[in-house]
């Protein structure tokens, strides 16, 4: 096989000739044997369908590829030892096997990103060719060396055992025909996905391109005194070093405060150990990386502020030049101290939260390409993201640059997985810096260590409550103060902080008030956006406050919630009043007999906003163009990131238009005036299919004017959705409304006698069940992240130095730690939405960790205030590989 390219030598080392066979044809050539299988059948070869996740921590399992007929990590394998070796990636196994990889995942939604599909579609092939009838069991302990982040398994395990029914002679069930809202239509572009012939960023490649690679800060607090190239620059093939003095334009960026530099310059202070000093330039990824570790930086290293609660003090140093305090949120309805004084019970507590890593399987990666802006020579960019909001990168982009925004297109390439963990920039405005510098084209790719250190994790709180009720159990007042680990720069803290205040009730009726939200600057890693974005944080406070008062007044914990949820008409902690239909009542009555009957159960409700609100416009902006008589492209504002988007919004037009799901394409880019925001606070089907449905009814109404798509061609139909009746938190206005709506859950968590979590059950209200089997893995894949947010993951942070810096030693739950997942839809239609739907991105992990903490304490009678709750027996089944039940 003749490579398109070749990487040889790339590293100075002497080449070692390989001689091997891949998909099927012969290779002897000549390698640095310094590079790994994975490097070579990416770079030189172009296949792609083996991801890079963690390499070269062989810890993922996207990697994996065929080597002498059995599933292995090819991250981790040197090219020499391929030696003699017969290699099959995706692209080399037989047709049928591939259509039978691409049906069974699309069918079964065995996929969201897609990113970690291919590697287990290779290991499911593998184990079927070794055991055609494998149990569910098989197929989970054949799956231990991989990790997925968005389904929580069950739908990936589905897809397997499919596969083994089909290759035994069983019928594949037949894809759905109509397509529209309510129907398990199969995921736009399902099939490209599990064959890995998807290209992320990092899988593309444009002729003449570079690539760019960071030099970090070394320590958390330092002084830059000197940044020397004088190494970087005499490596052969380095192009150039780019550091703060190359920047022409705006230096400083954020979503909201522009407090987060492009590079540290020299003469200022390091914030966090993910700061950038540099960018090197240069042929190959091997090369930019091993320059950027010569780029020689002299510091005075200061001490770093680590605890918010002394960056608070008078005498601190001053992380920003506004100080340490980047933000206040204060909710107060009534006199709490009389209310708490008259109250027959008083439960008080400190509940305490940890820094979370989001994990997404794709690090960060960029493509910038130096294009014409215009017919007059202009020179212009084409940046090619992976960021939840394109829009707001090409401002950010334009503004480093000192460009006229239309010189700058930003193009969205869906996404290996994002979780709120991609909405502020990482290395777009780098990439995009190095590319005009330079005049061509520059990649950049992130390694997993260096994701880890650069991307915001989800806040830390530390949350102090006190909680009152009556005789009976209904609840008569709260009084809590939260103070949020901001980490280095503002990222979106202040509204994290402002939604963990809005949501501190939970959902209950709360007549009293007092409550109090503060983010803090320190030198820790940034802290931003993450699913569930401060509501799980106050769930895990407020819900182990309730189980202690359910047990002064002598109530279970399904008692308790049914006397004290919000019913319409209520009043939320926000100050709004709930005054459309929602079935949170109908969550608890679900799982009710299923929490009373089990012996050691814990349960716990959600409530989580759909949308902005608190007084920022939700707006949803989309056009559908018909391009052709069987072709008509969607564009919306939004990201797709696994969640379905794309999918849910093709639904929507084929619901409105009756026309065919097969002509619709789906993209975002910044070519239109579609700009609606981040894609965020679970309202991308919310306001997404607002939007599509708006552009589609005008298209079907030329349609039932008698026109046919072949005399539509180049009609183009825009859709536009705007809330903006919100109020601002706290604002003194008769009646407010701080959100468009809301999702709500009930959950419980099930322990079997080992005191591991052998079922968990969630109950949601989703308004309509757009697609049951997007919203199914939705749902399996929050409770997968909520419970390792409750038993097993934590990224610890010493001195503001990441002690967690390895995929491995960050524990993501695999498919064999996952207790049954039950799933139970019910359908409130909100009015004032699409079909009444509600969004299901993030409710489905707010209420997750407390349930776990409740059963759990009927377990061992221990009250735990402090997440992961690691003492548990449930954490030691997954962090201990040599657990063994008691007894």
């Amino acid at each position: 096989m003749t490579p398109p390219s070749a990487q040889a030598g790339s590293t100075g080392t002497a080449l070692q000739r390989v001689t091997f066979t891949l998909n099927g044809e012969a290779v002897s050539r000549e390698f640095d044997p310094g590079r790994t299988l994975l490097e070579v059948l990416r770079e030189d070869f172009g296949l792609i369908s083996p991801k890079n996740g963690c390499a070269p921590q062989g810890a993922c399992g996207c990697c994996t590829v065929l080597i002498d007929g059995k599933a292995k990590l090819s991250c981790a394998l040197k090219i020499a030892k391929a030696e003699g070796r017969s290699i099959v990636t995706l692209e080399g196994v037989p047709e049928e096997d591939r259509a039978l990889v691409a049906e069974c995942f699309t069918r079964t939604g065995g996929l969201q990103c897609g990113f970690c599909i291919p590697g287990m579609a290779v290991r499911g092939l593998s184990l079927i060719e070794s055991n055609p009838t494998p149990s569910r069991e098989d197929i989970v302990n054949a799956l231990k060396q991989h990790l997925c982040r968005c389904t929580g398994y069950v739908k990936i395990i589905d897809a397997i055992e499919l596969m083994a029914k089909v290759k035994r002679g069983e019928r594949l069930p037949d894809p759905e025909a109509a397509g529209g809202v309510g129907t398990r239509l199969d995921r736009f572009r399902g099939r490209q996905f599990a064959l890995g012939d998807w290209k992320y960023v990092d899988d593309m490649t444009v002729p003449g391109m570079k690539f760019g690679a960071p030099r970090l800060s070394d320590h958390p607090r330092a002084l830059v005194k000197k940044i020397d190239a004088t190494r970087a620059l005499a490596l052969p093939g380095v192009h150039r070093v780019v550091t703060a003095a190359d920047v022409p334009g705006r230096r400083y960026n954020g979503l909201i405060e522009k407090d987060w530099p492009l590079f540290v310059a020299e003469g200022e202070e390091t914030r966090y150990v993910g700061d950038m000093i540099a960018f090197a330039v240069a042929d190959t990824q091997q090369i930019a990386r091993r320059a950027a570790e010569l780029i020689d930086v002299q510091y005075d290293v200061l001490e770093p502020l680590t605890d918010p609660t002394k960056a608070m003090l008078p005498d601190a140093p001053k992380i920003h030049p506004k100080g340490n305090l980047l933000s206040v949120s204060t909710i107060q309805r009534g006199d709490v101290e009389k209310a708490l004084a008259e109250a027959a019970f008083v439960e008080e507590g400190v509940y305490t939260t940890q820094f979370i890593e989001h994990m997404f399987l794709e690090p960060e990666s960029c493509l910038a390409v130096p294009v014409t802006a215009d017919g007059n020579g202009t020179p212009g960019l084409h940046v090619y993201t992976q960021g939840q909001g394109v829009f707001d990168d090409r401002r950010q982009i334009a503004a480093i640059l000192d460009w006229d925004i239309a010189r700058v297109k930003v193009q969205l390439v869906s996404n290996g997985g994002a979780f709120g963990g991609k909405e502020d920039m990482s290395v777009q405005g780098q990439t995009a810096l190095c590319a005009a510098l330079c005049g061509f084209p520059v990649k950049c790719t992130l390694t997993r260590e260096q994701s880890m250190r650069v991307h915001p994790k989800r806040h830390p709180i530390k949350m102090h409550m006190r909680v009152g009720c009556d005789a009976t159990g209904r609840l008569t007042a709260l009084w809590a103060r939260m103070i949020g680990d901001k980490g280095a720069y503002a990222s979106v803290g202040a509204k994290v902080l402002e939604r963990a205040a809005g949501h501190a009730t939970g959902p209950y009726k709360f007549p009293v008030v007092d409550i109090e939200s503060k983010a803090v600057y320190t030198n820790n890693p940034p802290c931003g956006a993450m699913r569930g974005f401060g509501a799980n944080q106050a769930a895990f406070a407020i819900e182990s406050l309730l189980n202690r008062l359910a047990a002064r007044v002598g109530l279970d914990g399904w008692d308790m919630r049914y006397l004290n949820i919000l019913r319409q008409g209520d009043c939320f902690c926000t100050g709004q009043r709930l005054t459309k239909p929602f079935g949170l009542e109908k969550t608890l009555l679900a799982v009710k007999d299923a929490y009373k009957n089990a012996k050691y159960a814990g349960i716990a409700c959600g409530i989580k906003n759909v949308g902005l609100g608190n007084g920022m416009p939700d707006l949803g902006k989309g056009t559908l163009k018909v391009e052709a008589p069987d072709r008509i492209v969607l564009r919306t504002g939004f990201t797709e990131m696994g969640q379905g988007l794309f999918t849910i919004c093709i639904q929507t037009a084929v619901e409105e238009t009756g026309l065919p799901a097969s002509i619709f394409q789906a993209t975002t880019d910044t070519e239109h005036d579609l700009d609606c925001g981040q894609t965020t606070a679970s309202r991308g089907t919310v306001l997404g299919a607002a939007a599509t449905q708006a552009a589609a009814r005008a298209l079907k109404a030329d349609l039932d004017a008698g026109k046919t798509l072949a005399d539509l061609v180049g009609r183009e139909y825009r859709g536009d959705y705007a809330c903006t009746y919100t109020s601002k938190l706290g604002a003194e206005v008769e009646d407010p409304k701080t959100h468009l709506t809301y999702g709500f859950a009930t959950q419980v968590a099930i322990l079997g006698d080992d005191g591991r979590v052998a079922k968990f059950i969630a109950a949601h209200d989703v308004g309509k069940a757009m697609n049951p089997t997007l919203l199914e893995g939705q749902i399996e894949g929050s409770v997968h992240m909520g419970l390792g947010y409750a038993l097993s993951e934590d990224l610890v942070v010493e001195d503001g130095h990441l002690k967690t810096s390895r995929m491995r030693d960050y524990v993501v739950l695999r498919a064999h730690h996952m207790p049954e997942v039950e799933t139970i839809i019910i359908e409130e239609p909100d009015p004032e939405t699409p079909y009444g739907a509600r969004g299901v991105g993030e409710i489905g992990l707010v209420p997750t960790a407390p349930a776990v903490a409740a059963a759990l304490e009927k377990f061992d009678g221990v009250h735990r205030t402090v997440l992961p709750l690691t003492d548990s027996e449930a954490s030691r089944f997954i962090t201990d590989p040599a657990w063994k039940p008691k007894g």
